[in-house]
């Protein structure tokens, strides 16, 4: 008998990179990766889909087969298929997302009953097996699962605290044509930035989210030659923060309403694209 499910996580913005250190800090935003499985002994082995993209879904085939592995059904194919509203490699954890998304269904598919800290785990395991993360990213799993905020210990595979963002504030997210998969990182060296991101933690540790938003992304943009001057119009024209999402090449800014609208129409000036949304209004969802 074949069996199906689908589910769906958040996309996350970063306040604290955890690259640096081990320890970060992220909220999750309302855009949203899908997933859906079906489960076979018909199918042969695990293949996966990425609907209207050509990226690799190793990710997503390692997830349902963790997944499978932990629940004992080895005798289970599958097809997995993923459709994202996040944009991918621009660092708003579309690959946390995705890994979310895929394990979920998967215990769907299978009848299991949603066990988050479980969720995370296989999903964590599974990024580190796929090599698209360097500590596993646990701020931008956790957000992406939950919806709200975390500050984490990535390392530790800890959650320090959680926070929620008033609903009432906007987050308008700069895409630029370019991309920053993680595999860049490899021969870039952090070292002059520890200090800082460190700073950064412990301003997100005592709720001063937004003031670890903006140097977090001072910190990142140097360090990875990216430009911050996205994040610093955004501070310019009202924004409570600003700055390189993840690795970037995406930056953030969250503000009221009426400064959020500015801050689009500014950068809409700028070659790629503008995205005008709110904090995620829910986490994990199984159909």
């Amino acid at each position: 008998m074949d069996l199906y499910g689908a589910a769906s996580a958040c996309g996350s913005a970063t306040v604290v990179n955890g690259i640096a250190t081990g320890k970060g800090a992220a909220f999750g935003i309302d855009l949203r990766v899908n997933a859906e499985v079906k489960l076979s002994p018909e199918l042969k082995g695990i293949v996966g889909r990425i609907s209207g993209a050509r990226d690799n879904p190793k990710l997503i085939e390692i997830c349902v087969r963790r997944t499978l592995k932990y629940f004992k059904k080895k005798n289970l194919g599958a097809v997995v298929t993923t459709t994202s509203e996040v944009p991918i490699a621009v660092g708003l954890s579309s690959s946390s997302a995705a890994a979310n998304a895929a394990v979920l269904a998967t215990f769907a598919a299978l009848r299991k009953r949603i066990d988050p800290k479980l969720v995370l785990k296989i999903a964590i395991d599974s990024a580190f097996e796929a090599g698209v993360t360097v500590t596993g990213a646990l701020d931008d799993a956790a957000a992406s699962l939950y919806g709200y905020g975390v500050v984490t210990n990535n390392l530790r595979r800890r959650i320090i605290k959680s926070f929620k963002v008033d609903p009432s504030l906007k987050v308008v997210v700069y895409v630029p044509l370019s991309r920053f998969y993680t595999s860049k990182l490899k021969g870039v060296s952090l070292k002059g930035i520890e200090e800082g991101a460190d700073v950064a933690h412990e301003l997100a540790s005592r709720g001063r989210i937004w003031d670890a938003l903006t140097l977090n992304g001072l910190l990142y943009s140097s360090a990875l030659q990216q430009d911050p001057s996205p994040a610093l119009e955004a501070l310019a024209n009202g924004a409570l923060a600003a700055g390189l999402t993840g690795t970037g090449s995406a930056t953030v800014a969250v503000a009221k309403e009426g400064p959020a609208s500015k801050i689009a129409l500014k950068w809409r000036n700028r070659q790629g694209r503008v995205i005008l949304i709110s904090p995620a209004r829910k986490g994990w969802v199984v159909y």
